[in-house]
């Protein structure tokens, strides 16, 4: 079955330096990038039988600024000679604040990149060197000012939170000089410790101090109210868009459990009710495609009750929630009626409330949306 408007998210599994919190799949050598460019394109062409069109295109990594303008513009012409491409499609590149510069991010325009998303992560170079990070205060100032000289218009900025040292007036601070920099859209991450990770392990080592459960609330309630003063709608339980129409359109599809397809190492991909995922390692990747297979690790069918329980995880996460309607029109359940009792305690505790038709959580209701679910 051919799906008429899916997001499409491209993973670029290249870096030149691994942050000590990261835990997404990518490697310290640039040496096979041609041939995962080679290897991309015919994954791109395989999946014209199952999606039809996309109109959120996000280019992601790894470290996806890393690429030449020519080799993301020979991406995104195989994409428009495979698939129908939505002409206001949003097309979103990651970037990094020490790769970019004025000339190639005009060139990234030029070939249709019309939104881009800067891991500024903190405007502290003690934070940012913590972190492994290997751009500068600096570099992150410039990285922005050169992606407004370029003509971007819908800019993003990732920060981070609840590092080790960093209280809640230096948090404070970093909002501020976010919002003074204008972005069009913010994620605000709490920092999460993976045990895979270096910065896991000196955390261990040291004994460094993690945010108990009333700072992280603390932290998230701070955020959500100072950026909701500086104009900023609190759409999703990290991300803060300056208007409606610069909330992530892509990272809503997940939200809103739409199709997506994901192409590169480590991707993952939706449709119907399947969910299939690429194997985590670019050398597999290339040479199964290179033997005319597909690279998976995996699939897995959902039932009726797993996507019910994950549509209501996903919707929870978002201050739109869930259309009740049409919530029962897909997985046949009416929520109000089933979980009434359940609904109507968290009413009294002021985690959600029903506004025409929509279940939607409060704020409090998002500091803890990952429970929510558990109704």
């Amino acid at each position: 079955m051919k799906n008429e408007q899916a997001g499409l998210y491209i993973h670029v599994p290249f870096c030149l330096s691994k942050c000590a919190y990261c835990s997404f799949y990518s490697i310290e050598s640039l040496s096979l990038i041609p041939d995962y460019l080679a290897a991309l394109q015919k994954e791109i062409k395989f999946y014209r039988k199952y999606f039809a069109s996309f109109d959120t295109i996000y280019i992601g990594g790894g470290t996806p600024s890393l690429l030449k303008a020519g080799q993301l513009a020979d991406i995104l012409s195989s994409l428009y000679k495979n698939y129908k491409i939505a002409a206001d499609a949003e097309i979103t590149l990651e970037a990094n604040p020490g790769d970019i510069s004025r000339e190639y991010l005009e060139a990234l325009k030029s070939i249709g990149i019309n939104r881009l998303n800067i891991g500024i992560q903190s405007f502290s170079d003690k934070i940012l060197k913590f972190l492994g990070r290997r751009h500068s205060t600096k570099d992150a100032l410039a990285s922005i000012d050169a992606a407004r000289q370029a003509g971007f218009d819908n800019l993003g900025i990732d920060l981070i939170y609840g590092v080790h040292g960093a209280g809640i007036e230096s948090w404070k601070n970093t909002l501020q000089k976010a919002v003074a920099l204008e972005p069009e859209h913010i994620s605000c991450y709490q920092l999460s410790l993976d045990a895979q990770t270096p910065l896991y392990q000196r955390y261990a080592k040291e004994n460094l101090s993690v945010l108990t459960e009333d700072q992280e609330l603390k932290f998230f309630l701070t955020t959500s109210s100072q950026l909701e003063a500086a104009g900023y709608i609190h759409y999703e339980v990290s991300n803060f868009a300056r208007t409606e129409e610069f909330q992530s359109r892509h990272n809503m599809k997940y939200w809103r459990h739409a199709p997506y397809l994901g192409l590169g190492p480590a991707a993952h991909s939706f449709l119907d009710s399947k969910r299939w995922w690429n194997k985590p390692s670019v050398r597999d990747y290339i040479k199964e495609l290179a033997e005319g297979k597909m690279p998976l690790d995996g699939a897995e069918k959902l039932s009726p009750d797993q996507l019910q329980l994950e549509a209501l995880f996903l919707g929870l996460r978002t201050r739109a929630g869930i259309d009740l309607k049409l919530y029962q029109k897909k997985y046949g359940l009416d929520l109000l009626a089933a979980k009434k009792q359940v609904i109507e305690k968290l009413r009294e505790n002021n985690l959600v409330t029903v506004e025409r038709g929509f279940l939607k959580p409060t704020i409090s209701g998002l500091a803890v949306a990952d429970s929510l679910a558990l109704i």
